[in-house]
């Protein structure tokens, strides 16, 4: 009998991969670093999810009760991997509570971590109060409480959301697009207007990457149903001027400086690689590409491969990636695992 497949984290891509074993009949188990399952959208309190527009809380919270209402799911919270050693089809792993897994593959689903603005200083976060990011804004509007001000609970009559803050940005060295952030953006802008129609909001921007069908559903919409501002330019600094906080810059279409009081400034904060995967990758022995995330091996001759054998990986482990596509490479990086478990070469999975 095939024994369980691992599988690290307990977000979207994991809960993924455990409810597509289950379906199949394989058992596996679970393990989530946190007390509770759901990644960042459950961890972190997102509000609507793009592009489905279900409520965080929902959408993933039923994919958590799935998986823990699935009894050939072990579930394990609060544990990480310490060891992991053998070869496909007889891995064994040792948790940090002491206790040994059998499994036959390991799929590792370990995600990202959110962009620290603490490390774009020149744009106000930790110095002024109502500088927040979208994650914050993201919390204000799924507890119910709404968008305020965190200085005095004022509701905002005028918003900036700067993008890019912790992404193509080589000076902090952080070189890569973190793919979701500009229709998160359109998508938060939207929420602010429905709940503040008074409220004006401007997204100011290097490039506007909405890509596929989202330039439709978010950009366009956002501009022309919720008229959402957008303004291209390069943000230099964002200060107070002891009533307002102001944003400094240069409108790069005019090609002229532009200084604009708000009363909340919004980062869109980037996809950092997950802090631990130094770790993982030296407790799985797999290979992390150059800026930290986990490596994929020949995406054409099977799925979800890493540099090891029997080990594989899905979602925003490997680079910033969208919830639905986490979920997509959850499912295809399960079945990978469970043929590798029973010996079928990868290219033929």
């Amino acid at each position: 009998m095939t024994k369980p497949i691992l599988i690290v984290g307990g977000g979207p891509a994991g809960l993924s991969a455990a409810a597509s074993l289950a379906a199949i009949g394989q058992k596996s188990v679970l393990v989530e670093k946190e007390d509770r399952l759901g990644g960042a959208p459950i961890l972190s309190g997102y509000a609507k999810l793009v592009p489905t527009g279900e409520w965080a809380r929902d959408a993933i919270g039923g994919m958590v009760d799935r998986v823990e209402g699935e009894a050939s799911i072990d579930v394990r919270t609060g544990q990480t991997v310490a060891e992991f050693a053998g070869e496909p089809g007889n891995f064994t792993a040792k948790l940090s509570d002491g206790d040994t897994v059998e499994a036959g593959a390991a799929v590792l689903c370990t995600g990202f971590t959110h962009f620290d603005s603490v490390n774009k200083p020149e744009w106000g976060f930790g110095t002024f109060p109502d500088v927040v990011t979208t994650t914050q804004v993201e919390q204000m509007i799924s507890s119910g409480e709404g968008v305020r001000c965190p200085s005095d609970g004022r509701k905002p009559e005028r918003v900036a959301i700067l993008l890019c803050v912790g992404s193509r940005d080589r000076q902090i060295g952080r070189e890569w697009c973190s793919k979701i952030c500009c229709t998160v953006s359109s998508n938060l802008a939207m929420e602010i207007r429905e709940e503040l129609p008074d409220c004006h909001v401007y997204i100011y921007y290097m490039d506007i990457r909405t890509f596929g069908l989202y330039e439709d559903l978010y950009y366009w919409k956002s501009q022309e149903e919720f008229k959402v501002k957008y303004i291209k330019a390069r943000i230099a600094e964002v200060t107070s001027n002891g009533e307002r906080l102001i944003v400094k810059g240069e409108d790069t279409l005019v090609k002229r400086p532009i200084t604009i009081p708000f009363d909340m400034v919004v980062h869109a904060i980037g996809m950092d690689p997950n802090i631990d995967n130094m770790l993982i990758g030296s407790i799985f022995d797999v290979a992390l590409q150059q800026h930290g995330h986990i490596d994929r091996q020949d995406n054409y001759g099977g799925a979800a491969r890493t540099s090891r054998d029997g080990v594989f990986v899905a979602g925003a482990a490997t680079g910033p990636e969208t919830i639905d596509d986490s979920i997509n490479q959850g499912a295809s990086a399960a079945m990978a695992a469970f043929a590798a478990a029973q010996g079928v070469p990868a290219a033929a999975e």
